[in-house]
Formats: C-alpha cells, structure tokens, sequence
C-alpha cells in the first residue's frame, strides 16, 4: 500500500496524527511523513491485517515451498505431539488438519496425548510428553495443545531454520491467536533469552526439538518434574549456541488459550534450586528469580553521583538514597564538577560529615564520563552504582535486587526501571539499533501496564542499560576500560560500555523490581538543544561507526518489529 493508501486507513482512528503526516508529505519531508504515519497505524487494529499481506505473504511463501525438492528439506521428518488432555476430539482434528495443510509435504506422524485409560483391545494413547517421545519416529518433535494450529508454511520455515544451523537442538518461532478463522495478537519474539525464559514461557507453545537431544534431555529430569518448559531449560542448560529463533509465525493459538504458569514455575523452581534462587509470581504471570547475595559481608558498594549546582535535585537525591536504601554496605562519592552556587557549597559541607559520603572535587569542563571514571579509581567498593543526581528512589529494595544480578559471574552492567514524575517509564532497558542507534524500550508507558507481552516487567538481558542507574562490579567495569572520555563525553557511553562487556562476555541485565524516579537530564540539558547539537552529532556518528548501530539487530527486537519505535510496535 502507498502512503495515501494508508493514510485513509489511519485517518479515522488518529487523525490529529494522520493529518500531521499528510503535511509533511505535501511539504516534501517524505521520510518524516511515512515514519508519523508508521507510528500512528502501528498500534490500530488493521496494523496486523497490513502486515499478514505485505510482509508475511503467505501464499506466494507457500507456493514457493511446494516447489522445493532440495534434499536439504525432502530428508527431514516431524512427529507432531498433539496434547489432547482435557480436549475434545473437535479440537484434536482441527490441529492434525493444519498439519495436512502445509505447505510441503514431509514425512510427518501425529501423536495424541491422552488422559483417558486405555480402551481394550486398542493399543494405548502416550499419556504424557516422556512417553510420545519415547515412540516418536520422527528427526524432530513438536507440541501443540489440541485446537492450535501449525500456520501453512511452519515446517517449511523450520526446514529452512534447521538448514542454516544443522546441528540445532531447538529451534522456536512467533505465535498468535486464531479465533473464528481470525488472526490477531501477533508475538514476535526474541532470540534465546535464559532470563526472561525463567520469567515466562515465550518458547514451548512454538517450538521443535530434536528428538535425540529431547530424549537426553528427559533423563535429567524426574517424572514428576517432566515438561515441556523443563525440557527445553536442560536443552539451553547443555548448549545455548543450538537454539535458533525463526522470525516467522509458526503457530496460531486457539483463542484466548494460556500457557499454564504453574507448570512452568514448577520447571524454573527445579532448574534455579542448585543455584540458590528463589522463585516468586511477579505481575502478569511472570515470575521473578531472586538470586542469592553472599552469606556473609555483603560487598561494599559505591555509589557514584556526579554534580554541578542543581542543589535541589542533588540534595533529593541524596536524601532518598541514604534514607531509603536499604542495602548496606554503601559509600556515597558526590562528583562536584565545579559548582559555583553557595548554597550547593553549604550542603556539600553539611553532607561531608556523614561518614557515608565523599565529595570528590573535579573542576573543568563537564565529561560525564571522565567524572564517573576519576571516582571509580578512587572507590572504596568492589561494586560501582553510577547513579545520575536527579534520581530519586522510591524502592527501598531497589540495591538489592540490582545486587543479585551483580554478583553473578556471567552479569555485566545491572538496570532498573525508571519512571518518570508521572509514573510513565523512561527506561525498561535499551535497545541497539532503534532510531540507528540506541533507544529506551516501552518508553512513555504507563508504569502499570502490561506493555508488549509483559516485557517491562521481566527481568531479561538486555543489549545495555542506562548509565542514570548502572550497576557494576569494579574489576568488570575496569577490565573493559570503563566510560570512553574521548569518544563519548556526554552521549552514549553508558551503551558503549555494555556492549563491551558483552563484547568481553558478560550479559548485561534489566531488573523491574528495582525502581526509582529520573528526571531525565534535568542536570546537563537536552542534547538536542542548540548549544548540544554539534556534540550530539558527534557522539551518535562515532557511536555509529563503532558499533554499526545504524544496521544493528539487537536480540530482543524481532525483525517484525519496527526499528523506529521503542513501544515494540509491528513494522509495516
């Protein structure tokens, strides 16, 4: 469809929106144009519609298919385990007709679970997924709960996942509902992700495993603790390099059916015992992992907070963090970039005489990132807390939980949420790649909602985290070189920091539970002002150049998603 196109479609929805897009159009910014009409359609209920005919193309991806007779794909067969347990048979043949349907026709066989006794003189129905794969015939196995369906072109799409990576063990892809012949609810997922899968089950309900790798698997684990979520986590648990995302639609969920998060608690409580986490519900059926801290000696942190003048931000900063905090050990490194004000002088000098503060004197001209790296050479803790001087928190768990995903050897960089005054979100994560170059994901939501599948309030790895709450150990933070002062004065420096120490193998995570509030750049202004701009521009094309954030495919945004928008929204 051409922009006119759409914008008759989107007009009766948005059309404040839509009218704003036709005026750029008209007056020649035809870029800015498409993306105020992208953003504005993305979200309304024709978006998915657009997307199934433009971008899925189903039919001609079908006809495609059925003329491939390459061995790669003829070799391969499938066992398709239909879980019929508490189903009825309606249900049971709707899910072997889509498996007639596909687009290419392999050596399939279908297998019904059964809660049922056997009946006599038939032979039994497996009762359970241990007992479908042990008579499972086929190169690979997958799982559908009786009235899902496999799209036209699941397996196709898989065949094509197993040819690119031939010793998968797992392979997943999207999902959505059907419900009176209607698609809708599209998820598009991400790439494999162990933290956010022990916070929900994204992966079960469209995904194939090898048979051979399934079976191992089943050995591990003991009868009463056997799933598919199970499963799949002693797969990840054996080699997370074998499992493949394939970002296309592979199944669609019968109506309103929900994974059931008993089920996949009773997995993650087995799988995270050894390691000494703890398993609670968190909001929306997810759940939250609670790593333990050391026994004993709890290390010292410190928190570093760099300021000039802004008083009134920096004493509520202060005064919340000593306050409310209820972590201990702290330290407290105020970083007085030259403030001229008395009264910020007065309370420098009253706020030295807490035993937990330092005020470290650092003149010049303003470097976020020189300022944070000259307090860290002379921190006291083996942890680290860049925390920006117009936070405020209001979690006074907020340390601690950040602390339990910081002392684990794989974390890199830790993240909270950050909320705006108004209780909106201004930082669930960051994203590379969003906008060219690096964006907060679920911006502006409200801090309550659910968001794109519950993604704001699932701790998951991230690409990198916000340098206004950034925790990190000391010998991580200086074994990557910590801030660049030369490249990234001001912008940037926070991500480039994490994606080095991913880059050194550390995993860098987001933590919902950790909230606090940030009036983002209160302090050093916008970076798009006019006495900015040149320094922005600057950082964001060195940042660029280092990273290729301009074509980077960050893992936790699906190719389905647009790249423009930090809501998640679908691209079209």
């Amino acid at each position: 469809m051409n922009f006119w196109q759409i914008f008759l479609r989107v007009l009766p929805w948005r059309p404040i929106a839509a009218l704003f897009a036709a005026w750029y159009h008209v007056s020649g910014r035809r870029v800015r144009a498409r993306n105020r009409l992208r953003a504005a359609g993305a979200a309304l209920p024709f978006a998915y519609d657009l997307w199934m005919r433009n971008a899925e193309q189903e039919e001609a991806v079908a006809a495609h298919a059925g003329q491939e007779r390459a061995p790669w794909l003829t070799e391969l067969s499938f066992s398709v385990i239909i879980d019929a347990r508490g189903r009825d048979d309606r249900l049971v043949a709707t899910s072997i007709a889509s498996i007639k349907r596909q687009s290419v026709q392999l050596r399939t066989e279908s297998i019904v679970l059964s809660a049922n006794a056997p009946t006599a003189g038939r032979t039994p129905s497996p009762r359970s997924i241990g007992d479908a794969l042990a008579v499972a015939k086929g190169e690979f196995v997958l799982v559908l709960s009786a009235g899902s369906q496999l799209s036209r072109n699941a397996l196709f799409r898989i065949a094509e996942g197993i040819r690119s990576l031939p010793n998968v063990a797992l392979i997943y892809g999207d999902e959505d509902k059907i419900e009176a012949g209607r698609r809708s609810a599209a998820w598009f997922k991400p790439q494999w992700n162990r933290e956010l899968f022990l916070a929900m089950d994204y992966i079960s309900s469209a995904c194939a495993l090898r048979t051979s790798v399934a079976r191992r698997a089943i050995e591990q684990l003991n009868d009463d603790d056997l799933s598919l979520t199970a499963i799949v986590l002693q797969v990840a648990a054996a080699d997370e390099r074998k499992i493949l995302n394939v970002p296309h639609i592979l199944v669609h969920l019968e109506g309103d059916q929900l994974r059931d998060p008993s089920t996949h608690e009773r997995a993650v409580t087995a799988a995270v015992k050894l390691e000494g986490g703890i398993v609670s519900r968190a909001p929306y059926n997810t759940l939250k992992v609670s790593w333990p801290l050391p026994d004993q000696d709890p290390p010292l942190v410190s928190i570093i907070i760099p300021t000039r003048d802004r008083v009134g931000l920096l004493r509520a900063c202060v005064t919340s963090l000593l306050e409310r905090t209820n972590y201990a050990p702290v330290e407290v490194l105020i970083v007085d970039n030259g403030s001229s004000n008395a009264s910020t002088h007065a309370y420098l000098e009253i706020i030295r005489n807490d035993p937990r503060v330092r005020v470290i004197a650092a003149p010049g001209p303003y470097n976020y990132s020189a300022l944070n790296n000259q307090a860290a050479e002379v921190a006291s803790g083996k942890f680290l807390c860049l925390l920006n001087n117009d936070t405020e928190v209001i979690n006074g768990d907020w340390l601690t939980e950040m602390m339990r995903h910081a002392v684990r050897p794989e974390v890199g960089a830790v993240g909270a949420k950050l909320l705006y005054t108004d209780r909106t979100i201004q930082h669930a994560g960051v994203v590379v790649g969003i906008g060219d170059a690096a964006g907060h994901a679920h911006r502006y939501l409200r801090e309550g909602d659910r968001g794109y599948f519950a993604l704001p309030h699932s701790t998951h790895y991230v690409s990198a985290v916000t340098g206004a709450c950034l925790l990190v150990s000391k010998e991580k933070f200086q074994s990557v070189g910590g801030l660049d002062a030369e490249a990234f004065a001001v912008a940037y420096n926070d991500v480039d920091l994490c994606l080095k120490l991913e880059t050194a193998g550390f995993r860098n995570v987001y933590v919902p539970h950790a909230v606090l509030i940030h009036q983002e750049s209160k302090s050093r202004g916008k970076d798009h002002s006019p006495s900015q701009i040149d320094r922005y521009r600057a950082e964001l094309r060195r940042f660029q150049e280092r990273w290729g954030a301009d074509d980077y495919r960050d893992p936790l945004l699906n190719p389905n998603l647009d790249r423009s928008s930090e809501t998640f929204l679908i691209r079209f």
